[in-house]
């Protein structure tokens, strides 16, 4: 008999855990779901948890996958150290700035979608995350006689922005894309984000930034006859396409 009620209590003891069991593994599957098409929108401003999945779509709107982008660096993909990263500010300032990569993590925090266009064809739509590259600007103080951005990357390659072209479409400078981290392939840790422009504006591996009066300072592609503004609804090449195709062979 007493056999008998205890098998009756282990089973009674079964059948109450059971629902538990079966209602917190569909929690748990509900939650990676979840987790995984969590808009972007829906994450508190700042907040710094890391994100382990590329979102696809933010506020409705579908977006590009960091795959879609291709490789066309000068040098390949450049792995800068994190800790001994610093980005410099100077040229036509008042107060230089040398920040580190966690400095630059604190600034106010921005976020836009913005297309990227490559003169070579292809386009890839993406959700940016980084800072104002005025709120650089504003703390080194740029001299009033300053026209010209000339930006500086890990790799040699280097090329302008107009300053006024920057303050008005109040440009960002990008550390994570998609809410992801940005990869090495895709410029860490920084890649200015410069709303239409052609591709070739948007540096990646960003080590410096100098504020100038040059306005005909030739960058890397300029030099080699892309159109010195580089504005998507502009011109390509300042001398025809024959030069790009001489530089490149």
């Amino acid at each position: 008999m007493s056999l008998k009620l205890d098998s009756v209590n282990r089973a009674a003891r079964i059948s109450v855990a059971m629902p538990f069991i079966l209602v917190l593994s569909s929690s748990v599957a509900f939650f990676a779901c979840a987790a995984k098409s969590l808009p972007a929108h829906e994450a508190k401003p700042g907040a710094s948890t890391p994100r382990s999945v590329e979102i696809d779509e933010y506020r409705g709107e579908k977006l590009g996958a960091i795959a879609d982008f291709n490789d066309n660096s000068i040098k390949g993909v450049q792995r800068i150290d994190r800790d001994a990263y610093r980005l410099a500010v100077g040229g036509l300032v008042s107060k230089p700035l040398s920040l580190a990569y966690e400095e630059l993590l604190a600034l106010p925090r921005a976020e836009r979608v913005v297309t990227l266009n490559c003169v070579e064809g292809w386009s890839v739509r993406v959700y940016w995350e980084g800072f104002r590259l005025s709120e650089l600007l504003d703390r080194a103080e740029v001299a009033g006689s300053a026209t010209t951005l000339i930006l500086y990357a890990a790799d040699g390659y280097s090329t302008t922005i107009p300053l006024a072209d920057a303050r008005a479409k109040d440009m960002l400078v990008a550390y994570r894309m998609n809410g992801l981290e940005l990869p090495p392939e895709r410029g860490f840790p920084l890649q200015l984000v410069a709303e239409d422009k052609w591709g070739y504006k948007w540096i990646k591996w960003i080590e410096r930034i100098d504020l100038s009066v040059e306005s005909d300072f030739r960058g890397y592609w300029e030099e080699r006859g892309y159109n010195q503004k580089g504005d998507y609804d502009g011109p390509r090449f300042e001398e025809g396409p024959e030069k790009i195709d001489a530089a490149r062979n």
